[in-house]
């Protein structure tokens, strides 16, 4: 008997169909017409045995025949049943059966019931198999996605529609591209088209997965995808499974962001730049923008007011934004509602993840709202910054190209990161501080240079260091001297900080009293030696006293020049200082060999004086070492552009100072050493301005000196000067007389004053002394001091000078 034609799955892995299952046909009645091959194969019965028989009378044992009849009214009564049913093979042993009955309806109206049946084993394998893959697709949390051989989707499971927020039957039929954001899709569709192609399996690829319909949604998923085929080996397509690990992303681009905290923000120990560092962190993973705002006694490097906001200096704003009301470098008024003012009053984050959601947020400053609206703003987060317990200002997050607003997670991160940073910005806040008090220090020990010297134009330039090592000790100092001359002095203390600048001073001041006594250039240089030696000793001793760890070193550098406009003669000794540079009247510029000597602070090496004459509008040229290597340490090429810029010299000073600065420090460079820079333009006096005379020494002697300065000073037109200096050359010249032997000489020099000089052979000092009543003699050196407004001595090496200055009457 053939058997009816019906629709059953063809799946081969289907126990019940055609050609794998046992299947049977019954009669109204229950008599047995059509019988399989399987269920022969099954149950051992030939067709000619159960043909024409009543199915209970063959299958089914007595003690079993009571369940199968219900089941049998059940499946009446619904037209059909399905499960596991106890069925009596031919040798008498019973076997355990799945069964899958239906009605089936003849031409002409009759009835009839089709079995098929399936050893229970491969019914229930085939069962929990077909339950795993409607959990796969209903109820599985993970995602699922299968793919054809176009690439196009076959089916999603409710995993991916929750999580997508899409209907499972929209993707259906379409290319990736068509539903998802185009920079996604491609790398998706090149991952399905790689499996497809070779067959091997991917396995936990992240990437990102926005979808058309919310781009502005970040989301990250890990896909694994393996190629999908039939027991053929027909390739039917890719199957994905699809796990959201957006979370997980973001807490590990949050603990990389800190991470990369520790190395950007900090890098030097400058206010502003480590503000700017911490807004150029913020935004490139926690915000879309990002302002650091400041208390203005902060970036001053002052000690903020515990309790007291204060005004509020935007420091840093990133990325820059023109339309942002507050700029770098503004005042930031500090509104009493915004979260910034609840931020700093409250000391803690503030979160404000929808700012739409707030009332106080629109009755604020309506432009601010207006720009905020612009940008897209629609998230916040204000975080204080506080280190030592101490507000330092406060940090505002903005979001508004990203979607998602901000969370409790990216507020813990944001104080994270502002902890970091606040500490990095006190750091630098107390480092502006001392460094701010060593600057003025040292300012206050630098000299003012004056401008009408008569021997020389003087500029200078002193730019102190700005690196981390602080304010270091170069000074440079123009010291007037007797006879019109001029000092000019450049040195270099070691060291960075207060101590390097109180060195210097105490260095500068030695070289203002040596250079008082008018000793030569190289006497000067080897009593500065001595005093680095003995500042050396007591440091040494004090540390050792105080058990200190650490060893204080103490050593500099010096140059010292002395000019002479009359003779134009200029005697220069240095410690191992660079040398200087002299540019002739004509532009030509070279490097003076002078003996090096030995740094300041070693002791026993000798220094000499080197002597040389410079013409009329020469340029001598005194640095310190940080110009040179200002440019990266090429001092070659520093050297070079100096040669340039010293060539020109007929420019005005300060316009050649400028320059020079120009061109060896990059701009916007900040140099990490003290630069110190002198330039002087030479003079000369005229001949017709200086009266030399040379006088025996005789009786007459101070008669002859009065005659020669009442005729100089009338001819010079200075009579009422007359009377006071022949005093005073009478005084000298008949102290010449008395204490020395061989000639005198008298000398008249007229510049911004009048200089009296007289010299003689006699290295015996003049001193001034308090005469008695009954004393005849000893009032000479006290009636010069007071009609003169200086007087002093000066020793050379075949005697001494003793000079007066006395002002020159207004014109």
């Amino acid at each position: 008997m053939g058997m009816p034609s019906a629709h059953f799955s063809e799946s081969p892995e289907d126990p019940f169909a055609l050609g794998r299952g046992a299947s049977a046909v019954l009669d109204a009645r229950g008599t047995v017409v059509g019988w399989s091959a399987r269920a022969q194969e099954l149950l051992g019965y030939p067709a000619g045995k159960v043909l024409g028989r009543a199915w209970q009378d063959v299958l089914v044992d007595a003690a079993d025949l009571h369940v199968v009849r219900s089941v049998v009214v059940d499946a009446v009564k619904a037209g059909g049943w399905f499960g596991v049913l106890p069925v009596r093979h031919r040798d008498g042993h019973r076997v355990q059966m799945g069964f899958r009955a239906r009605v089936i309806t003849r031409e002409g109206g009759g009835q009839e019931w089709l079995l098929v049946g399936a050893p229970a084993a491969e019914v229930i394998a085939w069962q929990r198999d077909r339950a795993l893959l409607d959990g796969l697709y209903r109820r599985s949390p993970i995602g699922l996605v299968t793919y054809g051989p176009d690439r196009t989707v076959i089916r999603v499971n409710r995993a991916v529609e929750k999580a997508s927020g899409v209907p499972a039957e929209a993707p259906v039929g379409r290319h990736p591209r068509e539903f998802m954001v185009a920079e996604d899709a491609g790398p998706t569709d090149d991952r399905v088209r790689h499996v497809l192609e070779t067959g091997k399996p991917l396995l936990f690829t992240e990437q990102s997965a926005r979808a058309l319909h919310d781009p502005g949604r970040e989301r990250i998923v890990s896909v694994s995808a393996f190629r999908m085929e039939d027991s053929a080996g027909r390739v039917l397509g890719v199957a994905e499974t699809i796990q959201d690990v957006t979370d997980r992303h973001r807490a590990q681009r949050r603990l990389a962001l800190l991470n990369e905290a520790s190395g950007l923000i900090g890098t030097s120990l400058d206010v502003t730049q480590t503000a700017r560092e911490l807004a150029q962190v913020a935004v490139r993973g926690l915000a879309d923008h990002c302002s650091v705002d400041l208390l203005t006694s902060v970036t001053l490097g002052d000690e903020p007011v515990a309790g007291t906001a204060g005004p509020l200096l935007r420091a840093a704003l990133a990325p820059p934004e023109p339309r942002v009301p507050y700029q770098e470098g503004e005042v930031v008024p500090l509104l009493p509602d915004s979260p910034q003012a609840r931020c700093l009053a409250e000391r803690r984050p503030i979160l404000e993840s929808l700012l739409s959601l707030r009332p106080e947020w629109y009755a604020m400053d309506r432009r601010r709202i207006e720009i905020a609206s612009g940008l897209g703003v629609h998230s916040l987060i204000a975080v204080p910054l506080v280190a030592r317990g101490l507000v330092l200002g406060v940090v505002s997050l903005w979001r508004s190209r990203h979607a998602e607003p901000f969370e409790d997670d990216d507020a813990a991160v944001a104080q994270e990161l502002t902890s970091r940073a606040a500490v990095c910005i006190d750091n630098a806040r107390r480092f502006t501080q001392q460094q701010s008090a060593a600057l003025t220090l040292q300012r206050s020990l630098l000299p003012s240079v004056a401008s009408d010297l008569p021997a020389v134009e003087v500029a200078c330039r002193y730019l102190p260091a700005s690196g981390e090592p602080g304010i270091g000790g170069d000074w440079f100092d123009v010291i007037p001297l007797s006879g019109a001359r001029v000092a000019l002095v450049v040195g270099d203390v070691v060291g960075h900080g207060i101590h390097a600048a109180a060195s210097m001073g105490r260095l500068r001041a030695s070289a203002r009293t040596l250079a008082s006594l008018d000793l030569e250039p190289d006497e000067v240089v080897a009593r500065l030696d001595d005093l680095v030696s003995l500042l050396a000793s007591e440091l040494e001793a004090n540390a050792e006293g105080n058990h200190s760890a650490v060893e204080q070193v103490v050593g500099a550098t010096c140059l010292y020049a002395v000019y002479d406009p009359v003779s134009q003669r200029c005697s220069l000794a240095r410690a191992g200082h660079p040398a200087p540079l002299v540019s002739s009247p004509d532009g030509e510029v070279t490097v003076l060999e002078l003996p090096a000597g030995p740094p300041l602070g070693l002791g026993g090496l000798p220094f000499e004086t080197h002597e040389l004459d410079l013409p009329e509008g020469s340029l001598l040229t005194l640095y310190t070492n940080g110009l040179l290597e200002a440019r990266n340490g090429n001092v070659d090429a520093a050297l070079k552009d100096l040669h340039t810029c010293l060539s020109y010299v007929t420019e005005p000073l300060e316009q050649t100072c400028h320059a020079v600065v120009e061109a060896l420090l990059p701009k916007d460079h900040r140099p990490i050493d003290d630069i110190a820079l002198l330039v002087a333009r030479t003079r000369v006096l005229r001949p017709e301005n200086v009266a030399s005379w040379q006088l025996p020494l005789e009786a007459t002697a101070a008669a002859r000196a009065r005659e020669l300065v009442a005729a100089k000073l009338t001819e010079w037109g200075l009579p009422e000067l007359a009377f006071t200096t022949e005093l005073v050359a009478s005084e000298l010249v008949t102290n010449a007389y008395r204490y020395a032997t061989g000639p005198a000489t008298l000398r008249l020099i007229r510049t911004h004053c009048l200089i009296c000089e007289v010299s003689d052979t006699s290295h015996t000092s003049p001193h001034l002394r308090r005469a008695l009543s009954t004393d005849e003699g000893g009032r000479g050196l006290f009636l010069v001091a007071q009609l003169t407004e200086r007087w002093g001595t000066r020793y050379t090496h075949d005697g001494k000078t003793v000079w007066t200055e006395q002002p020159l009457p207004p014109t």
